[in-house]
């Protein structure tokens, strides 16, 4: 006996031609979602949406033109910042660099100024280190002589101790005006003038003589470069360079910081 396959009847009201419905309606829902997130993004705060770019260019090293820089940070330039991060530990040190050495400064102005003696002595920050700058030669030194005054000796002996203190190398650079002197040239007398303060600051001041070197420039780095007596004045200085000990690299960075800290303060 043969047995005849019973075949199952369609659900009345069922048609094969339409199963697009199930394609059409995932696709209805997807352009749904689309339209949503269009319309999320065409209400975005423009102001703060040129901040944020603007602050991510900035970051990044690139320069907006005819916007403000919201960034308050100090930027990393691109070829300071690798993918290991060593731009930015490049930047934290530079950054300590800077407090160490300002740290430095108003500790040796504030025994210069319980002396009295603040205004004879100039500070000033860069990529090699602290400049200690010891200004007029009349202050420190007669005129056209290589002799230290006793004002002089009161500043060496309120300064020398913070810097012996530190473990950095120190340059001892002797400058002056392009005038007459009884001296073979300007450059001895320079050159003899940074040596007396360099064996002041070794011989008195504790500073170890294996940190400390001295230098005769001559007049062939102005502090100025007008002939009035002012500018003669100026030009007639030794400078107390407290060297920075970190890498090239590191102490390229540190005039960012600096811009960084007067934009900020």
């Amino acid at each position: 006996m043969s047995r005849r396959r019973r075949t199952r009847k369609a659900p009345e009201g069922f048609h094969v031609d339409e199963r697009w419905a199930v394609s059409y309606m995932d696709m209805i829902t997807v352009l749904f979602c689309l339209f949503v997130v269009l319309y999320a993004m065409s209400t975005v705060d423009k102001n703060r949406f040129e901040k944020l770019r603007n602050s991510l260019a900035t970051g990044f090293g690139t320069t907006v033109s005819a916007k403000i820089d919201t960034a308050t940070g100090t930027v990393v330039p691109p070829s300071a910042a690798s993918k290991d991060k060593e731009g930015f530990g490049d930047l934290a040190m530079a950054t300590k660099d800077v407090k160490k050495f300002s740290g430095l400064a108003e500790k040796m102005g504030k025994r210069l100024a319980a002396e009295g003696l603040q205004k004879d002595v100039q500070f000033h920050i860069d990529q090699r280190g602290l400049t200690v700058r010891l200004v007029g030669s009349q202050t420190f030194f007669s005129p056209d002589s290589v002799t230290l005054t006793a004002r002089a000796y009161k500043i060496m002996r309120a300064i020398t101790p913070v810097i012996a203190g530190t473990e950095l190398q120190v340059s001892v650079e002797g400058h002056a005006a392009n005038l007459i002197t009884a001296f073979p040239s300007v450059w001895e007398l320079s050159a003899e003038r940074a040596t007396k303060v360099a064996r002041f600051m070794v011989e008195q001041g504790g500073l170890p003589g294996a940190r400390v070197g001295a230098t005769g420039y001559g007049s062939s780095r102005p502090a100025r470069k007008g002939t009035s007596a002012a500018d003669y004045r100026q030009n007639r200085r030794v400078d107390i360079v407290v060297l920075s000990n970190q890498s090239e690299r590191v102490r390229a960075l540190i005039p960012g910081v600096l811009k960084a800290q007067a934009r900020s303060s």
